[in-house]
C-alpha cells in the first residue's frame, strides 16, 4: 500500500513537472512572437518615417505604405506568379528528397561510394548555381524544367549531408548490441539507423526548403515568363519598385510558411527530436 502511494505521488509530481515545463515553453514562445512582432512593426514604422522625412523617390526606395498599395493593386498577378514559384519550389524540393535520402543511405553503407561519390558531391556543391542555371536552360529548354532542376541542385547537398550524418550518428554500444542480436542490415536500418537519423534529416530539410525558394527565383531570373522572380525583373526594368518589393514580401512569406510547415511535420513525425 505504501509503495503504491509512493508510486502515485511520484507519477503526480512527474506530470506536474511536465505541465510546468509545457507552460513555461508556451509562455516563452509567446514572448518571442510578441517581441519579434513589435520589433518588426517598429522597423516598418521607422522605414516609413525615413522615406517620408528624406523625401526618397518611390522608384529608389518605396515606403511600406506604397508596397502595401502595390500588393492590393496587383494582387491577382501576384497570386498567379506566387503559385508558379511555389509549384517549382515544392516539385524540386520533393525530387531532391527522393534522390538525396537513398543516396545518403548508400554512401553510409558503402565505403566505395563514400570515397568516390562524396568528394564529387562536395566539388559540385562549390559550383555557383547561378552559373549553372543558363546551362540548364540550354540543355533542358525553356519552361518549368530548368527551374525545378535549379531547386533540386540547391536542396540536394544539405539533405545528403544531414542524412549521412544522422545515419552515422548511432552510438557504438547500441550498434554492438544490435549485432549481438544477429539483426540484419535492413532491420538495423529500419529500427535503429533511420529513427536516429530523423532529427538530422529534418534539420537538412529545413535548411533546404528555404534554399529551394532561392533556387526557384534564380531559375526564373535566367529565363521565364512566370513566377515572382520574373515579376521582379520586369517591374525593376520598368521602375515599378513597389511591385518588386511586393514580390519580395510574398517570397519571404512563402519561405517562412514552408519552413514552419516542415517544422510542423517534424514535430508530428519525430516527437523525440529536440524542440527549439
Amino acid at each position: 500500500m505504501t509503495a503504491q502511494l509512493i508510486r502515485g505521488a511520484t507519477e503526480t509530481s512527474d506530470e506536474a513537472a511536465e505541465s510546468s515545463e509545457s507552460a513555461e515553453s508556451s509562455e516563452s514562445s509567446a514572448r518571442a512572437i510578441l517581441g519579434a512582432t513589435l520589433t518588426f512593426a517598429a522597423l516598418v514604422a521607422l522605414w516609413e518615417l525615413l522615406v517620408r522625412a528624406f523625401n526618397i523617390p518611390g522608384w529608389l526606395l518605396p515606403a511600406p505604405s506604397a508596397i502595401a498599395m502595390a500588393l492590393a493593386e496587383w494582387r491577382d498577378e501576384l497570386v498567379r506568379h506566387s503559385l508558379v514559384t511555389l509549384y517549382e519550389t515544392l516539385l524540386g524540393f520533393a525530387l531532391s528528397i527522393a534522390v538525396s535520402i537513398p543516396l545518403a543511405a548508400a554512401v553510409v553503407h558503402s565505403a566505395i561510394l563514400r570515397n568516390t561519390i562524396y568528394p564529387i558531391l562536395l566539388a559540385f556543391q562549390s559550383v555557383p548555381k547561378v552559373a549553372i542555371a543558363p546551362l540548364l536552360l540550354l540543355w533542358i529548354g525553356f519552361g518549368v524544367g530548368p527551374k525545378i532542376a535549379v531547386v533540386f541542385l540547391v536542396c540536394f547537398f544539405p539533405i545528403v549531408v544531414a542524412t549521412a550524418t544522422g545515419l552515422s550518428a548511432v552510438p557504438a554500444p547500441l550498434m554492438e548490441l544490435i549485432r549481438s542480436l544477429s539483426a540484419g542490415t535492413m532491420q538495423t536500418f529500419i529500427k535503429i539507423r533511420f529513427p536516429t537519423a530523423m532529427p538530422y534529416i529534418f534539420v537538412g530539410l529545413k535548411v533546404a526548403i528555404t534554399l529551394a525558394v532561392i533556387g526557384a527565383v534564380i531559375g526564373e531570373f535566367v529565363g521565364s515568363e512566370d513566377g515572382l522572380g520574373y515579376l521582379i525583373l520586369v517591374s525593376t526594368s520598368q521602375s515599378r519598385t513597389p511591385l518588386a518589393f511586393a514580390a519580395l514580401v510574398l517570397l519571404t512569406i512563402i519561405s517562412i510558411v514552408l519552413y514552419y510547415g516542415v517544422a510542423f511535420i517534424e514535430r508530428i513525425a519525430v516527437p523525440w527530436a529536440p524542440k527549439n
